[in-house]
Parts: C-alpha cells; structure tokens; sequence
C-alpha cells in the first residue's frame, strides 16, 4: 500500500481532516499506529471535526462581529444586571431555534455591544449563522441595496439569518421609509428567526423613538412578543479591558 498515494487521494477528495490525521498517523511507529477499525473511527472523527471548525470560522467571517467577545469573558454580577444564571439560560442559543428576541439595553459603555457580540460568535460556534450590524451600518447597508439593485436580495438575506444582531438602536432618527423596512424585516423573521438588539434607551422609550404610532405599535410588538430582556447597570466599563 502506497502511504503518499492515499494521503494524495484524499487531499484531492477535499477531506483535509483525514489527510492530516491520516499523516500524523503514518509518521508514528508501526506498532503504535492504530487497527483498521479504529483507523476508520479516527478518520472519520478527524474529518467531522475539522468540517465544523471550518465551518465555524467561515460563520464567524461572514458574522462581521464588532468585537471578538466570548460568554466567558462577561463579568456577572446581580448589581450589573445581569448573573451567571442568566448567561447560562441563553448560553445553549436555544433562545435563536424558538425565534425570541435578546433586547439589551443600559448606558453608554455599559458592555451592551460586547455582550451581543459574545452571544453572536457562541451562535456561530453552536453552528448558527449570524449577522451583526451597528445601526449606522444598516441604515448604509439599506440605502446600498437600494441603490444597485439588490434590495430584495439583502432582505431575503437578512430574513433567511437565524441570528441578527442590530447595535446601537436609537442612535438617530429613522425615515418612514426606514421604518417600513425594519418592520418588513422583524415581519419576515416573526417565529423564523431570532434578533438581538442593543440600545441606550429603556425598551419603553422605543415607541416614542419611532413617532409614528402604527409603525410603532406593529415594530415593538414583534421585537417585544417573547423576548429575553437584560437591562445592563453601572458605571462605563470602555476604560477596562474586561466587560
């Protein structure tokens, strides 16, 4: 048997994970290499593990996230409004397979974003795609898509993502057109898919944020229908490192 050629075969095949493990295998002694049984069981796990780190890195791409955030890195304590208990809750993301909503609100520098971040990139690496905007972004993003032609190509995108994460909601005032079209998108995600939102203002100001009654009866009964809230306390953490 021709070690160089399975090796060779295999990297043609695209299982780069059994070609790796399958080389390490082969550099160690003959009688320390393992039974064909337990090759197949070792390949086989190699291969599946390096598909889902691969795909995990390519969500993380895609996600855009601002920072490079993990739920172990979230400093929980009850008088910043948020405890272990909680992070725990949502850690497991089935929060994202029911389709309910995060809304995080609190004070500038509070960690909201961070904290976001965090839940986005653990979505990513439980194999759900993820797509993070700051609201600046977005708004760009929309009149972008408007004007080369692909609106309705990033709507069915963004309704199609099982986790989207808006940052910094109620920064500046939204058009009417702006706001049909965030109400078209929560439309299109209701029960399909889940939305993180991060905001200064209290969830109760976001009525009068968007000013026009209907718009804002229909928009913040579908961010607010079943969703998660954690309202962030304290003084700004920006001039720490941890959040």
């Amino acid at each position: 048997m021709n070690q160089q050629s399975t090796l060779d075969q295999l990297q043609e095949l695209k299982l780069s994970g059994m070609a790796k493990r399958y080389e390490a295998i082969i550099m160690q002694p003959v009688h320390q290499q393992p039974e064909p049984h337990e090759l197949i069981a070792t390949l086989t796990e190699a291969e599946a593990g390096y598909r889902v780190y691969q795909r995990t890195q390519l969500y993380l791409r895609l996600a855009k996230l601002r920072y490079n955030a993990t739920l172990e890195q979230i400093n929980c304590r009850p008088e910043r409004g948020i405890t272990k208990e909680i992070l725990l809750t949502l850690s497991d993301a089935v929060f994202i397979e029911k389709s309910e909503n995060l809304l995080i609100t609190g004070a500038t520098g509070c960690g909201k974003s961070y904290l976001a971040c965090a839940m986005g990139r653990n979505a990513c690496l439980l194999g759900h795609r993820t797509l993070y905007y700051s609201m600046n972004r977005f708004i760009e993003a929309l009149a972008s898509a408007r004007l080369d032609g692909t609106y309705i190509r990033w709507l069915n995108v963004i309704a199609k993502m099982p986790l989207l994460i808006i940052d910094d909601w109620g920064l500046q005032p939204l058009s009417h057109d702006m706001k049909l079209t965030i109400l078209q998108i929560l439309e299109d995600r209701f029960a399909k898919g889940a939305t993180i939102i991060t905001s200064q203002l209290p969830v109760n100001k976001w009525y009068e944020y968007i000013n026009e009654p209907t718009l804002a009866d229909a928009i913040c009964d579908r961010l607010t229908a079943n969703a998660h809230k954690i309202e962030l306390k304290g003084e700004s953490l920006r001039k720490n490192k941890n959040s």
